[in-house]
């Protein structure tokens, strides 16, 4: 009952957040500048920082735990690995919320950090199809929305298996370990979309359901008596489907951090949320950071080799140890990428 509640007032506040964005603070389609954007990024990264903090005080309301069997029984449930052995109440609940806030911590850095993998196919999506600027957050707010209900299936159906079949985590493991290499090896690859050629477009087109002709900001017309789709529609569909194959990989990698299906939603939806001023933000200078897809890389190398270390060799690796690994591997390949950058420019200067 506690965990419905606790669903029922986290959708309403995802509702209220995404009404305030786009029917107050953007109900007129403009350009985003990489002002508002930063203001909006810095936003969305507090609201993410508070959620922690009230889970680091709070943490148990979230699954109601009101006693020690109750604790007991939500430690054994999510694989949380506490030992409560000799604690008080009270001592146990301090150490499951300051464990909670870390999973939920390590989980949102995961999801924020491969997201910036996906701001590169965005923009290769928007550029390819030509898409006017001015449309691109409307585009991205509804694709977001889509977003946010496949991670909701997919993150509480895996949790489901992950608790009945837990090899399935080794299965996850394998592919992290796989994706990492894939992306390393295809890290300078420059990929293009062939918009007459797309599959999408194509299916549209065949049948008729499409036209070519762009219509403000509108995903559908009417002509001639018939609803059609708008070019605006068929790019929303395929950010959509460049989101599914991205959580195919980023909500595994959460899974190695914590096994709590509403840890792992939670910091889904806060890293989602601040996708979209991320990626105004990011989009001019996302040529600086060479080293971000190596970096990316090696952090899913972790994650899939220490999914499949932990479960056939049973061996205990500590959130913390997982939290400051991946900012370890994000600082320097960001902070390597900068140093880089300037020094390249400073070079062309000289010369």
């Amino acid at each position: 009952m506690a965990e419905s509640i606790t669903l029922i007032i986290f959708f309403a506040f995802i509702i209220l957040m995404l009404f305030l964005d786009l029917g107050v603070f953007h109900k007129k389609d403009h350009e985003i500048q990489f002002k508002e954007a930063l203001i909006w990024t810095i936003v969305w990264i507090f609201l993410a920082l508070l959620f922690y903090v009230f889970i680091y005080f709070r943490g148990e309301l979230i699954h109601g735990i009101e006693d020690m069997e109750t604790l007991l029984s939500i430690n054994k449930k999510h694989h949380h690995r506490l030992n409560f052995d000799g604690m008080s109440f009270q001592e146990a609940i301090q150490l499951y919320r300051k464990t909670l806030s870390l999973e939920y911590l390590s989980g949102y850095l995961i999801e924020k950090a491969l997201s910036i993998d996906n701001i590169f196919v965005f923009i290769l999506i928007f550029t390819s199809f030509n898409v006017n600027r001015a449309y691109l957050h409307r585009i991205l707010f509804y694709g977001i929305i889509g977003a946010l209900v496949f991670r909701f299936i997919f993150i509480f159906a895996a949790a489901a298996l992950i608790e009945r079949f837990e090899f399935i985590l080794v299965i996850f493991g394998a592919f992290l370990l796989f994706t990492a290499i894939k992306m390393f090896i295809d890290r300078n690859k420059k990929e293009k979309i062939d918009i007459e050629n797309h599959k999408l477009v194509r299916f549209f087109a065949k049948r008729g359901w499409s036209t070519t002709t762009v219509h403000g900001h509108d995903f559908f017309v009417k002509e001639n008596g018939k609803w059609l789709a708008t070019p605006l529609f068929i790019v929303l569909l395929i950010v959509e489907l460049s989101d599914i194959v991205f959580a195919v990989d980023s909500i595994p990698a959460i899974f190695s951090v914590t096994n709590d299906p509403y840890i792992v939603f939670m910091s889904n939806v806060f890293a989602i949320l601040g996708l979209r001023s991320l990626f105004f933000m990011l989009e001019s200078i996302m040529d600086k950071f060479r080293y971000l897809k190596i970096g990316l890389s090696v952090l899913l190398g972790y994650i899939g080799v220490k999914m499949i270390i932990v479960f056939c060799f049973d061996v205990h690796i500590s959130t913390s140890f997982s939290l400051i690994m991946i900012l370890s591997i994000l600082t320097i390949s960001i902070v390597g990428s900068l140093i880089m950058d300037w020094i390249e420019r400073k070079k062309s200067q000289e010369a």
